[in-house]
């Protein structure tokens, strides 16, 4: 069982940055594929960014292309989500999602587990 915990959400001026973190446990952290979604309030949970078991390969929606970036370190088991010129419409809850085997990144349901979620507010 891998157990995931998401850090440093909050809240935020428009144009402002947050990194967030995602710590994992209970399995080798560079046999897991990482992802992060995010759900507002309404709607459907949404893809954000994706990153492979290496760090080599990454992927990022187009709405948060150019302002976000994610990276690992195998070594710490963690991975982080730096996100630069925030907007409102990034406010959401942030997830952290993991999968051991290989799987359209882009799909929620293709994780295996899934962080509690952290609140990142960005105000206008």
């Amino acid at each position: 069982q891998v157990q995931l915990v998401e850090s440093g959400g909050g809240l935020v001026q428009a144009g402002g940055s947050l990194r967030l973190s995602c710590a994992a446990s209970g399995r080798t952290f560079s046999n897991l594929f990482m992802g992060w979604f995010r759900q507002a309030p309404g709607k459907e949970r949404e893809f954000v960014a994706a990153i492979s078991w290496s760090g080599i390969s990454t992927y990022y929606a187009d709405s948060v292309k150019g302002r976000f970036t994610l990276s690992r370190d195998n070594a710490k088991s963690t991975v982080y989500l730096q996100m630069n010129s925030l907007k409102p419409e990034d406010t959401a809850v942030y997830y952290c999602a993991a999968s051991g085997r290989y799987l359209d990144h882009l799909k929620a349901e293709e994780y295996d587990y899934w962080g509690q979620g952290t609140q990142v507010t960005v105000s206008s």
